[in-house]
């Protein structure tokens, strides 16, 4: 066996197969619930890579999950990896061209959407030459049929539940398909090998990564039950899908649900007894501290032991209201992507005023992006990682070549993160170099202004990009979006704010007030959005 995910995935399976494994939670008392053991999620993926292999999707073929929070997401995920086909995730957020884009670009031979997406699917599809199978998820609407398509529940119905597949390998790709804050998506190929280890932790993100293949097994096998990990985010965001394997590493419970409804995201924590909660930043967390304050206010958490987000930064006034409501929870502010996995975590100290601190792993530095050399203390550099690290962009040389490299025998990743390192070895993130602002001379990082304008007491959510400037090039512009019940604020008390905790030149020169910041469903920032407003265009 080796480091090959499907391979440890089975190792697991065969020694806790009654436990349970998979919940997705519907509305208590309704019988919308479905709860999966082991042994029957590993059979229902060997149905689905069984139809697979079937209809000739070969290994090494790719195919697009266009789908929602649900156990099919997971359960075709796991069958790809079965039949040694490269999973590729799909935004269901997508329009026609970007989908178009996206199917073209990844090269799908397969898709397995849901049908209230049957309409997108239907349009782009026919533009994608080399897709030539589809599967449906849920009963086609007869005012929207889609494009023809194999029903999932007939398809998987018709498969052996049995394994029966060939010899898998660690080099057996996974692709994230990432599409950042700017940009057309790209698709980032990781070595399963790799990615069990820089994504997944070798099977102990806390602990020590386990040694050879085998140990996995014998991990879960000599430990007991009674975790249950809940990524509320989307499973096409890689987030949720790497913490829904290392759930799974640990031979522990996944819940999930569809969507992000605060309220019901509570009620399942409460009723399922969740003990991990995964999310991404204050988009997400901020709606679950209004319902912990409000309609569900004494709610039982008892059970919940951590919540950890990644991909966006969690404000220092955020993380202070989630403690006063929550105060025995421990809150997680990761660091990581999707060309990296997972980099390091937040110091107490972070702040708006001292920066976003992290203790980094030790494959993590900052490095000068020409010379690729560590920069000295105080200096500004490019956050980077060596060692088990993608292989590059799918079909993507150019960018393949700007953001990864070697030196000497090590494969390292370039992130766009601009950063600094002290004398202890903590790294301070200044921003995205693509979002930083050129005032003057003067270089603004977005996150700096935003956490600052975020701990406004009226400040809901915050965007900041640069808006032009016939003298200084860019000003420094806000987004801001209001309490409920909040009156908009003029510029000037935003500015006397911000002056308590910013430089004079970070200093926002304009505000614009939006009914609500526009973001991903896994709340990342669309920064395109807020330049085009601020720009007035």
């Amino acid at each position: 066996m080796e480091y090959n995910l499907a391979d440890l995935f089975e190792s697991v399976v065969d020694v806790v197969p009654d436990r349970e494994a998979l919940v997705f939670a519907g509305r208590a008392g309704t019988g919308e619930e479905r709860r999966l053991t082991y042994a029957e999620l590993d059979a229902a993926a060997n149905r689905v890579a069984h139809h697979l292999t079937g209809v000739g999707i070969g290994p090494g073929e790719h195919l697009g999950l266009h789908l929602c929070n649900g156990i099919e997401y997971l359960q075709t995920l796991l069958g790809c990896l079965k039949a040694r086909i490269v999973p590729v995730n799909v935004n269901y957020r997508y329009v026609e061209e970007e989908l178009v884009h996206l199917y073209r670009d990844a090269d799908l031979a397969a898709l397995v959407f849901d049908a209230e997406f049957g309409g997108r699917v239907a349009a782009a599809a026919p533009r994608a030459p080399g897709l030539r199978h589809l599967v449906r998820v849920g009963a086609a609407s007869p005012d929207a049929p889609g494009p023809a398509a194999v029903a999932f529940d007939d398809a998987v119905a018709a498969a052996p539940s049995g394994r029966g597949f060939g010899p898998r390998s660690a080099d057996d790709l996974f692709i994230i398909y990432t599409g950042g804050t700017t940009g057309m998506p790209k698709g980032v190929m990781w070595r399963q090998e790799d990615l069990f280890f820089s994504g997944l932790g070798g099977g102990a993100p806390t602990g020590e990564p386990v040694s050879s293949p085998g140990e996995l097994a014998r991990r879960v096998a000599a430990g007991g039950d009674g975790i249950t990990f809940f990524p509320t985010a989307p499973l096409m965001h890689g987030t949720s899908t790497l913490t829904a394997f290392i759930a799974f590493n640990f031979g522990q419970r996944v819940v999930l649900r569809r969507g992000f409804a605060p309220e019901e995201v509570l009620r399942t924590v409460e009723r399922e007894r969740v003990t991990s909660v995964s999310l991404v930043g204050d988009a997400m967390l901020r709606p679950l501290i209004d319902a912990l304050g409000g309609p569900l206010k004494g709610i039982d958490l008892s059970a919940l032991f951590s919540v950890s987000s990644s991909g966006a930064i969690l404000s220092e006034t955020v993380r202070a209201q989630f403690a006063a409501l929550a105060p025995g929870v421990v809150l997680l502010n990761n660091f990581g992507s999707s060309e990296s996995g997972f980099n390091g975590t937040a110091t107490e100290d972070s702040s708006p005023e001292r920066g976003f601190r992290l203790r980094v792993n030790a494959r993590t530095t900052v490095v000068d992006p020409v010379t690729y050399e560590p920069v000295a203390a105080g200096e500004v550099g490019r956050i980077a990682q060596r060692g088990q690290v993608p292989l590059g962009y799918y079909n993507d040389p150019r960018a393949t070549a700007e953001t990864f490299f070697r030196r000497g025998e090590e494969r390292w990743v370039l992130l766009g993160d601009m950063a600094t390192v002290d004398r202890e070895g903590v790294v301070t993130v200044l921003g995205r170099g693509s979002q930083c602002i050129n005032t003057g001379g003067e270089k603004v990082y977005p996150e700096e202004v935003e956490q600052a304008l975020k701990a406004h007491p009226d400040v809901y959510d915050a965007l900041v990009a640069g808006a032009p400037d016939d003298r200084w090039g860019q000003r420094v512009a806000a987004v801001v979006q209001m309490r409920e019940g909040a009156g908009a604020p003029s510029l000037e008390e935003i500015q006397a704010h911000c002056r308590t905790r910013l430089a004079g030149y970070k200093i926002p020169r304009r505000l614009v007030v939006a009914p609500e910041i526009r973001r991903s469903p896994s709340g990342k920032a669309d920064y395109r959005w807020a330049r085009a407003l601020v720009s007035g265009s």
